[in-house]
């Protein structure tokens, strides 16, 4: 129990250095690269709503001090928690095989591993970039500004996710 928690603190850690390098590049003045939520996407299942909403909220406001961005990762990331068990339903049907699992390519496979990491990127992603414009203005900018940083942060999140695979975890 303590070794996971230093783990994902460790983990907490490094996301949030990472995502402070990475919200500096942004490619073709469109895609920004979205990393942290992989913080998210890692954690345990079985960890209630309530202090997964808190976990979100910290890690969110700890992105929002880095980047100056008044409070919009924290509210992503909130409401990000609070969908995060759905998605996951929504590709494991099965709740006797979920009590104590943790999402990786590893222990979920790439096929069922890649669609619940992305669908979580994608509604991250229409959150921040929506609540970023608050507006239907520039409509298109901000559908482009969603399909490339989603499509960047996946295919980010899947590098790291291989690099950081535990061969101790059990595959369902």
């Amino acid at each position: 129990m303590t070794r996971n928690v230093l783990q994902f603190a460790g983990l907490f850690v490094i996301m949030v250095l990472a995502q402070a390098i990475c919200s500096k590049i942004c490619l073709f003045n469109i895609a920004v690269p979205i990393i942290f939520i992989y913080f998210m996407v890692r954690l345990p299942i079985n960890i209630g709503v309530n202090w997964m909403m808190t976990i979100g909220f910290f890690l969110g406001l700890t992105i929002d001090i880095f980047n100056n961005t008044q409070g919009m990762n924290a509210l992503s990331c909130v409401i990000l928690a609070t969908l995060r068990r759905p998605v996951f339903r929504l590709y494991m049907p099965r709740e006797d095989d979920i009590a104590d699992i943790i999402p990786s390519i590893d222990t979920l496979g790439l096929g069922v591993f890649f669609r619940y990491m992305s669908t979580l990127t994608v509604i991250y992603c229409t959150l921040l970039f929506s609540i970023q414009a608050f507006t239907l203005m520039n409509l298109s900018l901000t559908i482009q500004r969603i399909i490339a940083s989603s499509i960047l942060s996946t295919i980010l999140i899947l590098g790291f996710d291989s690099l950081a695979i535990t061969h101790r975890e059990k595959r369902l």
